[in-house]
């Protein structure tokens, strides 16, 4: 049973995909914070709706990440894994400038799997100091290696994750830092979820 949509207006979210981007945790994510009731935008940073994921699922997109306007705001802009998709979407210039501009004025970001790495890392979009988490093939990349053997690691408005065996705790962890512990909890309950902590 899917949980209702949240009093208020319900937050924006921006989930850009690409070839090869992680299915499970581009879904994962996607249809969690759809029950937690956020308005959630999947955008294509390729030239079609349609991208090819890492394992051969094919998703289509809301609109092309060229369509989105440098003007729109969003509550938090969360980047699956995978590869080529993390290449895919750090080689999006434009992606990167709504990233940078998401981060600058303290708005939730979030990334998982190789996009720590190979996108936030590579554009410093990690904050100097902060804590940050990543597949266990790319987090040696990570200039901080404090916390990468964390599941979730949430660093101000920064949330990495390891890959698609931590999408469920990485997509709840968002759901509570936009909504609260209540949501996360309505929202993890019908879903039979292990127990863990974020």
């Amino acid at each position: 049973m899917a949980t209702g949509a949240a009093a208020g207006p319900a937050k924006r979210v921006l989930v850009p995909i690409g070839t090869g981007s992680e299915d499970m945790e581009a879904v994962i994510v996607i249809d969690v914070l759809r029950r937690a009731g956020a308005e959630v935008v999947v955008a294509s940073v390729e030239d079609s709706l349609e991208v090819k994921c890492s394992r051969g699922i094919k998703l289509v997109a809301d609109v092309l990440m060229k369509n989105v306007a440098s003007s729109e705001t969003f509550d938090l802009i969360a980047l699956p894994g995978g590869m080529p998709g993390a290449e895919r979407l750090r080689d999006c210039a434009h992606l990167a400038s709504l990233v940078a501009a998401q981060k600058g004025a303290g708005r939730l970001y979030a990334a998982i799997c190789a996009t720590p790495a190979v996108f936030l890392e590579a554009q410093g979009l990690i904050p100097a100091g902060a804590k940050a988490t990543a597949h266990p093939a790319f987090s040696d990349k990570l200039r901080e290696q404090g916390a990468v053997s964390q599941r979730v690691v949430v660093d101000g408005t920064l949330t990495t994750s390891r890959g698609p065996g931590t999408a469920f705790e990485f997509a709840l962890s968002l759901v509570k830092q936009l909504y609260g512990e209540e949501k996360m909890a309505a929202v993890a309950g019908p879903m039979v979820m292990y127990p863990f902590s974020v």
